[in-house]
């Protein structure tokens, strides 16, 4: 990314369970069902989400790279905070980067935000941040 590009990128996956016990504690399906509502409201112009099953267990993706963090950020905010309010058993980790980024992390790196026991908590990251040297020149 340039500096002063003002982009917003972000990657991320998480695993759809109602508690840390099962997955499915009577309501997964309605939930699932609302869920997919949401999605298919998303209209994201250079990202996407979308839900998943592997082996049985759902998961969310969320993928974008786009000029500014405007939207984009604000309907990923909602979409976390409904996961994590609506699954609380649910665990994931979004990477997400942008040049309007405060400190910390700064312009020139990545956060990370962690889900878990329907929380969501940012932290730093360790592995690709600071942009420059580690992934840029």
């Amino acid at each position: 990314m340039e500096e002063g590009g003002e982009v917003y990128e972000f990657h991320g996956w998480f695993g759809i369970a109602e508690s840390a016990e099962e997955a499915d504690t009577g309501s997964l399906s309605e939930g699932l069902a609302d869920l997919r509502g949401r999605i298919s409201g998303i209209q994201w112009a250079t990202g996407e989400a979308q839900l998943s099953v592997h082996n049985g267990q759902h998961f969310l993706t969320v993928n974008g790279l786009v000029n500014r963090r405007r939207d984009e950020a604000r309907e990923l905010d909602g979409l976390l905070g409904y996961v994590a309010d609506r699954f609380p058993g649910s665990w994931g980790l979004l990477y997400e980067r942008s040049d309007d980024f405060t400190d910390p992390p700064g312009p020139g790196a990545f956060r990370v935000r962690v889900m878990a026991r329907g929380e969501v908590r940012v932290q730093l990251d360790p592995f690709l941040s600071p942009c420059r040297p580690v992934i840029e020149d």
